[in-house]
């Protein structure tokens, strides 16, 4: 029969209601009133005693010098950091109780990896299971013998050990033959690993896996045995706890004349009232003094207080346990047969007449589930319109414009050449309902014109702020032209000559202003036919008429799509990056003055650095040489 019990309340408090705490209050086992009342009854009366030796002993000229020193004392009491100190510890001592309780080995999971692991229905089977479980049982009991002043009572020698079962006369021989200072609550640990080897040999583990399984399982057994052991080698320091109970002891002393009524017809700030009895100081200790009372409870909690862990009732619930579920229940398998809801696809378990209310209750579906949402909002709305009304936004509130643009043009990761590369597709972006380019095609000596379309999309890889993809094309022997601009219509024009803008031999190119080469602004206001917006890329600089031309890259636009980018069937991808171009010689966007009709001409100048057989075409940002 053991002697004491953990008090357990949790049924009393499983359902909260009105003073439903105030039962637990008039517990006596476990209480703070059985832990602290010799406490409160010497500070009550050590108080009392000093009051009746100021009220009735004392002369008047030492009662004025007891006053002066009570007021002092009451003023100074307050410097002392109580709740600080005193909470930080018991905070501390709460949460190393708790870690030490999980820390308790328990063999229910290596019982079952051994039942299930180790194979035999003979006798030597039997032997191997109850053996190797009596080994982890028995060091547990070692280590809880260490720790635990109860256990110890319970098995004060090795004789107990031994007269109990836990232990066979030639076992403790050999245990008490390996000679080592330590604790050597590991020992049939290691006994229990041989005895795993053994059977893994004999072929009653069936493969490694199954043996590395259960050895896995002792390992953890064997940790909490450890862990154990260091918490009881490893408390917490000693000058931590001096200085918690010094700091509430010593407070308490000081109150006890600090906190005296003194006479009011003195006159002393705040002792206008003479009740007797310190109401408030009384509970202060209470809840100081029982404070740490806890504390000194929980540091250790395998000792033999109310609330101390149930170490005998583990042993013996542990080893009933273990040797049931690797002996009697080993093979021991039910009959299998149908459930009550074999036929049934939406089974439900009964409900008694005491929770027929949960039937009552809709099953969860969520939090959003039932959130109304008005009827004109449900309607998709075409991704054009939202386009549209992104450009108003931005049109009205130019400041922000501004300051996106100052976002986007910041440094990121991508690259050096990241804001050039937002700031170029954030130009491209508003040709959005612009129209598209079906084909662009030029000859070093022959310039022709460049086919107009209808469309409203950009490539995909403008106004993304990622990697910039660098495609390089292969320059090929036909009669297709290099690259040398890009124009962009409002609507679709028919095929024109090759008159519209030609570019011929000279090596020159346009910074800024955004015309071309032998050009000015007037010749290029009476050759500007097109009732749209332009964008034009000239070709980079030739320094001799023998370089071969790249081949044209026609970009053609559809609508429905933001960013689609189609390469032309005539070029042949030879090299693909993903890596960021790093190239100084960036594209200088300009526009061209509004004079020329109802549109504005924009002008996207690439340069190059020198004549190359390569054309690398950067997505979403500028046109470099490879």
């Amino acid at each position: 029969m053991l002697l004491t019990m953990t008090v357990t309340y949790t049924a009393r408090v499983a359902n909260a209601r009105f003073c439903g705490f105030s039962k637990l209050l008039l517990a006596w086992k476990g209480s703070i009133y059985k832990v602290l009342y010799k406490e409160f009854l010497a500070f009550f009366a050590m108080y009392t005693a000093i009051s009746i030796t100021y009220r009735f002993f004392l002369p008047d000229d030492e009662k004025r010098y007891f006053e002066k020193l009570a007021i002092y004392c009451n003023h100074y009491a307050s410097l002392i950091p109580m709740s600080f100190v005193l909470g930080f510890y018991v905070t501390l001592v709460v949460n190393r109780w708790w870690n030490q309780y999980t820390s308790i080995p328990l063999p229910d999971r290596l019982m079952c990896v051994l039942s299930g692991g180790l194979q035999g229905n003979d006798e030597r089977g039997r032997l191997l299971r109850r053996t190797m479980m009596r080994y982890a049982s028995l060091s547990a009991l070692l280590i809880l013998r260490s720790v635990s002043t109860a256990v110890f009572k319970r098995f004060p020698t090795m004789d107990h050990v031994v007269e109990a079962g836990f232990m066979t006369r030639e076992e403790r021989k050999n245990f008490e033959g390996l000679q080592s200072p330590y604790n050597k609550y590991w020992i049939p640990c290691v006994w229990f690993t041989n005895l795993a080897a053994v059977a893994r040999c004999e072929g009653r583990i069936k493969d490694d896996h199954m043996l590395k399984l259960l050895l896995e399982e002792l390992n953890v057994f064997r940790g909490k045995c450890g862990m154990l052991f260091h918490y009881d080698m490893i408390s917490v320091p000693l000058v931590y706890t001096q200085v918690v109970t010094l700091a509430v002891y010593s407070f308490f002393l000081v109150c006890l004349i600090g906190r005296q009524f003194l006479d009011p017809n003195q006159g002393y700030p705040g002792h206008d009232l003479d009740l007797y009895i310190p109401i408030f100081t009384l509970l202060q200790f209470f809840f100081y003094a029982g404070w740490l009372k806890v504390a000194e409870q929980l540091i250790n909690p395998f000792g033999e207080d109310d609330d101390d862990f149930e170490t005998n009732w583990l042993i013996d619930r542990n080893f009933q346990v273990s040797m049931m579920a690797v002996d009697e229940m080993y093979g021991d398998l039910p009959r299998m047969e149908r459930d009550r809801y074999w036929n049934d696809s939406n089974p439900r378990p009964p409900y008694t007449a005491a929770t027929l209310f949960v039937l009552r209750k809709p099953s969860f579906q969520g939090s959003t589930f039932d959130m109304a949402i008005p009827k004109e909002e449900m309607h998709f709305q075409p991704l054009e319109e939202i386009a549209e009304n992104m450009e108003e936004s931005v049109s009205r509130h130019p400041n922000m414009a501004l300051f996106n643009r100052l976002l986007n043009a910041a440094p990121s990761h991508t690259g050096f050449m990241s804001g050039a590369l937002r700031r170029t597709s954030a130009q491209l972006q508003r040709l959005y309902h612009s129209p598209s380019i079906d084909q662009c095609i030029s000859d070093d000596d022959d310039s022709e014109s460049c086919k107009i379309g209808k469309g409203g999309s950009l490539p995909s890889g403008l106004g993304q702020d990622t990697q910039s993809t660098v495609c390089s094309f292969r320059e090929e022997k036909s009669a297709r032209v290099p690259l040398l601009e890009i124009q962009f219509g409002a609507e679709k024009e028919k095929p024109r000559g090759n008159s519209d803008i030609s570019h011929g031999d000279e090596d020159t190119e346009t910074h800024g202003s955004g015309l071309e080469d032998g050009y000015t602004r007037e010749e290029v206001e009476e050759k500007a036919e097109f009732p749209s917006p332009v964008l034009c890329l000239p070709p980079p600089p030739q320094h001799s008429r023998e370089t071969r031309p790249a081949s044209a890259i026609p970009i053609t636009f559809h609508h429905p799509s933001p960013f689609p980018f189609h390469l032309t069937s005539h070029s042949s991808l030879e090299h693909c990056s993903s890596q960021p171009v790093i190239n100084h010689h960036k594209a200088v966007p300009s526009i061209l003055n509004p004079s020329l009709g109802q549109h504005k001409t924009s002008f996207l100048t690439v340069p190059s650095l020198e004549p190359q057989r390569f054309r690398s075409v950067s997505m979403g940002s500028e046109l470099t040489g490879t």
